[in-house]
């Protein structure tokens, strides 16, 4: 081993670092020995290299980012593919906030004028006034007999009392009016006779009827030329009248009188005499 010059005196870490390093150069020495033969020494271990100045170290240097690998051809064929982004919608423009009005008590502030009345309790009462005058007319007597608006009309539509009216109460009975008297269409010839037509019977309630008084019905009175025999026609029944005294005091007139056939006269049947007492009755 070399001899360390005697004019400074190595510090503790210094010989426990030789002492390391002799340690080291000797075993490498004796490994170098063992593997090549023929060496009979051991050459002796070369002084130990001056210790370096310790320097500081130098600050790691930042590594460079590795590039971006190059897109293949099939990258780029997929991104052709992939539709295009759409662009962003316009944001909308904020309209323009309205000129506030001012508020009761600010500057500025007029009060709304004020409504006309309506005057509820004025419109109220005339109302009341014509709802009253509208019932008090309803019920005002149309008649001598004290029939008012409201009871002579039987049913939704409206009637007016006037000669003519054809008139059917709930049975199979038919009037006529004639001067406020019902008078009974005695039978379907009688009805025919005289005209009517059945859109114009107007079917009414029975305490309708009974406002009005009976008059005499009405027959149709047949005659044929060859005989001097008069006949009241009634539910096809013909009925004898016995002479010309009863015929005026039945209220019958010679209006009423139709002239047909004897042989139509002999096919109706025979109805009980006027009066019923004057016996059998003779045959046109």
């Amino acid at each position: 081993m070399s001899e360390r010059p005697t004019s400074s005196k190595p510090s503790t870490t210094e010989q426990i670092l030789d002492l390391l390093l002799d340690a080291l150069l000797e075993r490498q020495a004796a490994r170098q020995a063992k593997g090549k033969p023929g060496l009979g020494r051991v050459p002796p271990p070369s002084p130990p290299a001056p210790k370096p100045a310790t320097t500081p170290s130098p600050a790691p240097q930042p590594t460079a980012e590795p590039s971006p690998p190059e897109p293949t051809a099939e990258k780029l064929a997929v991104e052709a593919r992939r539709p295009s982004p759409k662009p962003p919608a316009p944001e909308p423009t904020p309209a323009a906030k309205p000129t506030e009005e001012p508020q009761p008590g600010e500057e500025g502030w007029t009060p709304t004028p004020p409504l006309p009345s309506i005057n509820l309790g004025r419109t109220l009462g005339r109302l009341l006034l014509v709802l009253a005058v509208l019932v008090v007319l309803v019920n005002v007597p149309v008649n001598r007999y004290g029939t008012s608006l409201a009871r002579i009309m039987p049913d939704a539509a409206a009637l007016v009392i006037r000669d003519g009216l054809v008139l059917k109460g709930s049975g199979p009975d038919i009037y006529v009016l004639e001067d406020n008297k019902l008078r009974w269409i005695s039978s379907l010839e009688a009805f025919e006779f005289f005209g009517y037509r059945w859109e114009q019977v107007h079917v009414v309630d029975d305490s309708f009827l009974e406002q009005f008084e009976k008059g005499r019905p009405i027959h149709v009175l047949l005659k044929c030329e060859r005989s001097p025999h008069i006949y009241a026609l009634e539910n096809d029944q013909k009925r004898w009248i016995k002479d010309i005294p009863t015929f005026e005091a039945e209220g019958y007139v010679w209006e009423d009188v139709e002239f047909v056939s004897c042989d139509y006269l002999r096919s109706l049947p025979d109805g009980p005499p006027i009066p019923e007492d004057a016996g059998p009755p003779p045959q046109p």
